[in-house]
């Protein structure tokens, strides 16, 4: 009885701590925290983890949607959209741990080099960032070793974020590409 009187006891205090620990997204608690906001210091935040796109096969993370009538002749895929919801993970192995998705698209847009349009978000998964976002828009270039992508905002702890994801190839065939972030963040 006094064993499962402190089960239960251990089980409620979790799930205070996690309720505790989540963040309120309602209108009047956003905007309570917007009223705090000039008191409110400002952190960096630093990630470092890898980006998984499966483009053909069983498997497949980022389906085309879209594509001009002239992408089949271009060199570059030029009028190429692909919608993708890949996994981000803690090493490049895709059997490493799960710290969240990539979910956005991006586009071929350019006609003479291959480079792309991103829009998308770091949806995080496990862990203290667990269900906060970081918004990313920007070009990617793939002939350059790093590419930077802005880090235009965010949501639950990273609200208001500003920063820089710095990416890298760091594998790629014919149906897969495995590319390495570096993340540095500034959020209240």
């Amino acid at each position: 009885m006094e064993k499962q009187m402190a089960i239960r006891l251990i089980s409620l205090s979790i799930l205070v701590i996690a309720t505790a620990a989540a963040i309120d997204k309602s209108p009047k608690a956003v905007e309570k925290w917007f009223k705090n906001l000039p008191y409110a210091k400002q952190k960096t935040t630093k990630f470092h983890f890898y980006f998984h796109e499966i483009f053909a096969g069983d498997n497949e993370t980022a389906p085309v949607i879209a594509q001009a009538n002239i992408t089949a002749q271009s060199p570059t895929f030029f009028g190429m959209v692909r919608m993708f919801d890949n996994p981000l993970t803690i090493g490049p192995e895709p059997n490493s741990r799960k710290v969240g998705r990539a979910q956005g698209i991006h586009g071929a847009t350019s006609m003479t080099e291959i480079a792309l349009f991103f829009d998308f978000n770091f949806v995080f998964t496990t862990g203290p960032y667990n269900g906060s976002t970081l918004s990313v828009v920007g070009r990617v270039a793939e002939s350059q070793e790093y590419r930077e992508l802005p880090i235009i905002g965010g949501s639950g702890i990273f609200r208001l974020a500003q920063g820089v994801a710095t990416a890298k190839t760091y594998f790629s065939n014919n149906t897969t590409v495995i590319v390495e972030y570096n993340i540095i963040v500034r959020h209240y």
